[in-house]
């Protein structure tokens, strides 16, 4: 009970975040009127998220992709697998929170220092990828499994840039098979 009402209480924070980010601009909306409008005090918003800019780049996304890898055939080769659990992962989240997935991805894209630290976090979920295709395979994680990850991760966000950059109107999971049959194959 006590965690689905802190998972609640989150979710209004970023909700409420986003909805004042669009129509005042990231920079213009302070933690202050952010934690109004989430009915919440300044100290409540800094228990959940410790900057704005966290507000924006918080989720559970890359965990769930990573245990979405695990789970896996063993017999896909790694691209193959990142790539299924991506689109996996995206319909779950794009069939509930569409508008929600793409205001924030528009954010970060659109506002230099969001995308600065987006760049900055890459690293870490490109990691998280390797080592859950590691745990796959039942081995340490390795310069291939890297270079895998970290091609799989430019793949998506250039997906997702493209997504931004179109203003939503493609399907984003067809962005990101497009991106991945360009790594497949070159063209």
């Amino acid at each position: 009970m006590r965690e689905q009402r802190k998972a609640r209480t989150r979710r209004a924070i970023q909700d409420h975040a986003l909805r004042l980010f669009l129509s005042k601009g990231y920079d213009a909306t302070t933690v202050e009127e952010i934690a109004t409008a989430a009915g919440v005090s300044h100290m409540t918003f800094f228990r959940y998220f410790p900057t704005k800019e966290a507000v924006v780049e918080d989720d559970d996304y890359d965990p769930l992709i990573a245990e979405l890898v695990r789970d896996r055939p063993a017999d896909e080769s790694p691209l193959t697998a990142l790539h299924a659990a991506l689109r996996t992962g995206l319909d779950a989240v794009l069939t509930t929170d569409r508008e929600a997935v793409y205001a924030r991805t528009r954010l970060v894209v659109t506002n230099p220092a969001l995308r600065a630290r987006q760049w900055r976090n890459t690293a870490t979920t490109q990691s998280l990828l390797a080592q859950a295709l590691a745990d796959r395979e039942r081995q340490p994680v390795d310069l291939r499994l890297r270079v895998i990850a970290a091609a799989a991760t430019a793949a998506l966000i250039t997906a997702l840039t493209a997504w931004v950059d179109g203003d939503g109107a493609d399907d984003l999971r067809t962005l990101v098979d497009e991106a991945f049959a360009a790594l497949g194959t070159g063209r």
